[in-house]
């Protein structure tokens, strides 16, 4: 397998923030009057884009909440704080080795990179591909496929990194080899996957880029 390029999921993957989804979603919904636990945010929610979250929780479309969302994101984690030294030394690996790199993510852009930003990381990925770029998020490929005509690599000179059951299936969908970090669901939740990791830190990165 000759890979050039990674293709990182950005929230429990990238950046270790599930915690915090579950908290702020929590909140918001809370708000609108139709209470979330965080046992119901891993059971059915995790790994869906943001506007998938609002829509099958709050039974509509509702873009106030998922702007409401992304400030409240930015606010806590726009310092890079949810990046940590395990996967900055990733993206560092990643960029030594050659392989050029790409979040795929439902979050929105302004969460996305606020973060990166914070981390010290914005230049080294060529594209980030967010919410607003497709119409469907995960489990829907369309994401996967897009980052990949930005990067002009076919699926086979990739690999995704992903946590979630939605990513995996979006990854394997756009005929990406998928590992998947057992650290937002279970193990039998990611079955589908190629291989799993424990996380994304620099030796899966080394492993994966040099093979």
């Amino acid at each position: 397998m000759s890979v050039r390029a990674l293709l990182l999921d950005f929230n429990g993957t990238l950046s270790d923030d599930e915690p915090l989804l579950s908290e702020l979603f929590g909140e918001l919904f809370a708000e609108q009057g139709k209470p979330m636990t965080e046992e119901e945010y891993y059971a059915g929610l995790s790994g869906l884009a943001d506007r998938e979250i609002v829509r099958m929780w709050l039974g509509r479309d509702a873009p106030e909440v998922v702007d409401e969302y992304a400030r409240r994101y930015v606010a806590r984690a726009g310092d890079g704080s949810t990046i940590g030294a395990d996967a900055r030394q990733a993206v560092h690996a990643a960029a030594a080795a050659g392989a050029r790199l790409a979040v795929v993510s439902g979050a929105p852009h302004a969460a996305i990179e606020a973060a990166l930003r914070g981390a010290e990381l914005s230049r080294a990925f060529t594209a980030v591909v967010a919410a607003e770029d497709v119409e469907h998020g995960k489990p829907d490929p369309a994401g996967y496929r897009r980052a990949l005509d930005l990067l002009g690599i076919p699926p086979a000179g990739a690999v995704a990194v992903e946590d979630s059951e939605a990513g995996v299936t979006a990854a394997k969908a756009a005929g990406l080899y998928t590992v998947a970090v057992v650290s937002t669901v279970g193990r039998d939740r990611l079955a589908a996957a190629d291989e799993l990791a424990g996380r994304l830190d620099a030796a899966l990165v080394d492993r994966l880029v040099r093979s």
